[in-house]
């Protein structure tokens, strides 16, 4: 190896292992809590989401528009 790929290489190991360290220090949760805090937040933010409350029709974007019918 040269000496610039062989610094090279070291930097990229050096960059995985800060992000090998970085990962190694975050909490990790199973999975079934992981489903419950997501359930949770689903049921806590529910009247915000329009996929569950309906979109009016007036303040739709995406209704079908209404075709001029003077012409």
């Amino acid at each position: 190896m040269s000496g610039s790929s062989t610094v090279a290489a070291a930097k990229s190991l050096q960059s995985l292992v800060q992000q090998l360290w970085l990962e190694a220090g975050l909490n990790q949760v199973t999975v079934s809590q992981a489903a419950a805090d997501i359930k949770q937040f689903c049921l806590q933010n529910a009247q915000h989401d329009p996929l569950m409350t309906g979109v009016s029709s007036s303040t739709n974007p995406f209704r079908p528009q209404k075709v001029c019918s003077f012409l």
